[in-house]
This record gives structure tokens, sequence and C-alpha cells, in this order.
């Protein structure tokens, strides 16, 4: 039997690494590494200014799609789904 530790363990392992790769992309390239990522072009804009503007959004989206989807197969995989 799955102890309810277990499927905790999981579920924060997830957060953190969603929040890592959220924080990676809003903060550090939208703004400590702005300057280095403005040297290359995207579509005509800086990077910098495209992940501090546009790129954090789509990322944060992204990660909200797969967030869901890990959760429904650690929900299963620990037979925590609903039926």
């Amino acid at each position: 039997m799955v102890k309810n530790s277990d499927y905790w363990k999981s579920n924060i392992a997830l957060i953190v690494k969603c929040l890592s790769v959220w924080f990676v992309v809003s903060y550090l390239f939208g703004i400590v590494f702005v300057d280095v990522l403005n040297l290359v072009k995207l579509g005509g804009y800086k990077l910098g200014f495209w992940f501090a503007q546009q790129g954090s959004i789509y990322t944060f989206v992204i990660l909200i799609f797969y967030y869901a989807k890990k959760m429904n197969q650690i929900d299963e995989q620990f037979n925590m789904h609903e039926k």
C-alpha cells in the first residue's frame, strides 16, 4: 500500500520543479540576465525584452498545462484519481 507521504513528496517535487522553471524564466531571464539576452534578437525584438514581456507569460501558461498533466499521472500512480 502506498503512503500519503509518498504522494505528497511527488506532489511537492513537481511544484518545486515548476516554480524553479518559472523563477528562471521570469526573474533570471527577464531581470538579471536581460542585458546579455538583449544581444540576441527574436522576431525583431531583443530576447531579454521578449522574456520580460511575453516569454514569462507563455512559460507560465505552458507550466499550468504541464502541471495538470503530471498531477493526473501522479494521482493515477498513487490511486488518488477521481472516478
